[in-house]
C-alpha cells in the first residue's frame, strides 16, 4: 500500500522529468549535427552560407587562420609556402610538427641557395663591368691610333736646284722658243755689258 501511494506521490515527478527531457533531446540533437569543420573547404563552405558579405569575408578569414592545408583531388592535403613559393604534402588539414620542421628546413636551405645564387650573379656582372671596360680602352687606343695614321706627314721641301735663267740640266728645248733662247741671249746681254763698261785697272802700287 504504501508503494502505491508512494508512486502516486512521485508520478507528477515523473512526468515533468520526462517532458524536460523531451525538450532537451532536440536541441541536443541538432548540436551533434552542428559540428566544427574539419578542414578548410568544409569551413568555407559553411561560411558561403554568412548571412552577409561581412559575416561571408569574416567567416572565411577564420576558416584561413585555423587551417594551413588544402584538398588534394586524389586525396590527402598540401601546404603551400610563399615564402618559398612552394607547395608540401601533409596528411591532415594542417601541418604536424614532423612536417613543419621538414618545411623549416626546406626554407633553410632555399635562403641558402639565394645566398649563392645572388653572389653568383654579383661576381658574374662585376666580370661583365670590367671587360666592357677593357673592351672600350682597347677601342679607344684603336682609335686614337687611326687618328694618328691619319695626320698627313710634312713633306720637305726641295731644295733649288737651278738659278733664275738657267734651265735644268737633261731637259730638252724647243728652238726658237724662249726658254730656250733666253740662257744665250743673257750671256750677249753680259758680253756687251763688259765691252762698253770695262772694269777699272788697279792703280799701280806706289814703291
Amino acid at each position: 500500500m504504501w508503494s502505491v501511494i508512494a508512486l502516486r506521490r512521485a508520478a507528477p515527478f515523473l512526468v515533468a522529468a520526462a517532458g524536460c527531457l523531451l525538450l532537451t533531446l532536440p536541441h541536443a540533437q541538432a548540436q551533434w549535427w552542428k559540428r566544427a569543420p574539419v578542414d578548410f573547404e568544409e569551413c568555407a563552405d559553411a561560411a558561403e552560407k554568412a548571412a552577409t558579405k561581412a559575416e561571408k569575408t569574416s567567416a572565411l578569414a577564420t576558416c584561413n587562420a585555423k587551417f594551413a592545408g588544402r584538398r588534394k583531388p586524389g586525396g590527402g592535403y598540401s601546404y603551400y609556402d610563399f615564402l618559398q613559393d612552394r607547395t608540401f604534402d601533409i596528411a591532415g588539414p594542417n601541418p604536424t610538427p614532423e612536417e613543419q620542421k621538414k618545411i623549416d628546413e626546406a626554407y633553410t636551405a632555399y635562403l641558402a641557395k639565394e645566398r649563392r645564387n645572388n653572389e653568383a650573379a654579383q661576381v658574374f656582372a662585376r666580370q661583365q663591368r670590367e671587360q666592357q671596360e677593357q673592351e672600350a680602352r682597347q677601342l679607344q687606343q684603336v682609335a686614337l691610333r687611326t687618328e694618328v695614321a691619319r695626320v698627313p706627314v710634312p713633306v720637305e721641301r726641295p731644295k733649288l736646284q737651278q738659278t733664275v735663267g738657267q734651265r735644268p740640266k737633261g731637259t730638252s728645248c724647243t728652238k726658237g722658243s724662249f726658254s730656250c733662247e733666253w740662257p744665250r741671249l743673257s750671256e750677249s746681254l753680259n758680253d756687251l755689258k763688259k765691252l762698253f763698261n770695262p772694269a777699272p785697272s788697279k792703280p799701280a802700287k806706289k814703291t
